[in-house]
């Protein structure tokens, strides 16, 4: 009895909240069931005594009594109040607040019913995920906006959508603007340049003495590592080595960009640092032939956020290549992104990518303005991303799985290659802890064996590594 008056007590003020929508009552055989719509929890109380339910209807908001929830009930073709979980049931001396996130619990739902191929269910959840959900709301809105978008598209087989969003938004943009995106993000975060830190402080190191040095450049951020990389070979005592950098592209629109933007203004630094230079660009038909590569210099091969990119059987052939180059070290950066993406474990998937995401959207909302255009750009960027996880993954093979992409992964891919891991020096890991302790505070770093994390509220969301 004393938790029954703790959980009456408990919903009476949720429906008194500003923010409560109308109360359905409901009497069932020996059981009145109140159920009210707070914030974006439904609130649902079931009361067995009918003086008990008396009173309480008589103690709700007259305002909110007996009024219709926008929810449509059973055979209406809307979601179903009893086949969709999002049913909070406050617990004794709880907040409104408190419990799961409402968006998991109902895109957990929504990516079984798409498993289990319930078209009924998947329809009724993903009406009840668009009611909820908003790109301009709170993080949880904006993500479970972003999953119902995919699961939309998926559950009706349209996976050219994420193609149409990404051939647009690469038109949308210049290059001006997607380089000044680059580093407004690197200026807030460290996202960017803690791979950027880790990997040049490695090959620094690996190249003490060289006096050839041949960069082959796998990364997704435009070069905006090497001025600092240039720098500091020119800082160094004694005459700088030469360098040339490879930047290989994996599309024609990348490969003008890198030509006719990027080239001049890398020249142009090198020159002003005093350090001979050389700035190449190929496309993605990588050998020693197509590389020209000269006995007299050292090889490195970087690799930030490239190997996600590339399709499952594209991974070690690629990777085995580069070993056949006998680099001096290879640097590796990717995101954590933990999930599975065989056919048969998008729930699995989708719980990797929300925990993901959330924390994605979490650090973007505490390191940039509310009103920030960059901060919009980047998550219509995770919607899109989004998109291609959950709609393009499905289309591998029934008997073919593709690994969790994490550092086990990754790890996994370059072990079996013929290579072995460098450990980060002293000096790296301190120049990697200099460059934390300039944005806010949340930011970590955690050094294994294996790599190094850098953490965001103390979950792993970036790795780096170096090999030989």
């Amino acid at each position: 009895m004393p938790k029954q008056i703790h959980e009456i007590k408990d919903f009476l003020l949720t429906a008194r909240r500003k923010d409560a929508r109308s109360v359905k009552i409901k009497r069932s055989k020996d059981v009145v069931k109140f159920k009210v719509r707070c914030s974006k929890y439904l609130y649902t109380l079931c009361v067995f005594d009918p003086e008990k339910a008396d009173k309480l209807k008589q103690s709700l908001p007259p305002d909110k009594q007996q009024l219709p929830l926008p929810i449509p009930m059973e055979g209406g073709g809307g979601a179903s109040i009893k086949q969709c979980t999002l049913l909070h049931q406050p617990q004794s001396g709880a907040t409104p607040s408190d419990g799961p996130k409402w968006s998991e619990q109902l895109l957990r739902d929504c990516a079984t019913a798409i498993v289990e191929k319930d078209s009924i269910r998947i329809r009724r959840l993903l009406w009840l995920l668009n009611e909820l959900s908003s790109p301009y709301g709170d993080c949880e809105e904006k993500l479970a906006y972003y999953f119902m978008q995919a699961f939309l598209f998926h559950s009706t087989g349209f996976f050219g959508r994420e193609t149409l969003l990404t051939a647009a938004a690469e038109k949308a943009h210049c290059f001006d603007s997607v380089v000044g995106l680059i580093l407004k993000f690197q200026e807030v975060s460290p996202w960017l340049t803690f791979g950027h830190v880790a990997s040049n402080g490695a090959i620094l190191e690996a190249m003490e003495g060289e006096r050839k040095i041949h960069v082959l450049d796998m990364s997704n951020t435009l070069c905006t590592q090497w001025p600092t990389f240039l720098e500091a070979l020119a800082t160094r005592c004694g005459d700088a080595p030469e360098v040339k950098i490879t930047v290989v592209a994996l599309t024609p629109a990348i490969t003008s960009v890198m030509n006719v933007d990027i080239a001049p203004r890398m020249r142009r630094f090198a020159r002003l640092m005093g350090v001979p230079f050389e700035f190449d660009v190929i496309d993605g038909l990588m050998n020693k032939d197509s590389l020209k590569v000269r006995n007299d210099e050292a090889l490195i091969v970087n690799c930030i956020g490239a190997l996600r990119g590339l399709e499952l059987d594209e991974r070690k052939p690629l990777i085995r290549t580069i070993k056949s180059l006998a680099p001096k070290v290879v640097t590796a950066v990717e995101e954590e992104l933990d999930f599975s993406s065989s056919k048969r474990n998008l729930v699995e998937r989708f719980e990797g990518c929300f925990r993901f995401y959330t924390l994605y959207l979490d650090m973007l909302e505490d390191c940039f303005p509310a009103t920030s255009e960059e901060k919009l750009i980047l998550e219509r960027e995770c919607s899109r991303t989004i998109m291609r996880l959950v709609c393009r993954d499905d289309r591998v093979g029934e008997g073919e799985t593709k690994k969790e992409e994490n550092e086990v992964h990754w790890s996994g891919l370059f072990r079996d290659s013929g290579f072995s891991t460098i450990a980060y020096s002293t000096d790296v890991m301190d120049d990697v802890k200099a460059l934390i302790k300039k944005h806010r505070s949340g930011w970590s770093m955690v050094c294994e064996s294996w790599g190094m994390y850098l953490t965001w509220k103390d979950e792993p969301v970036v790795w780096s590594s170096s090999w030989k």
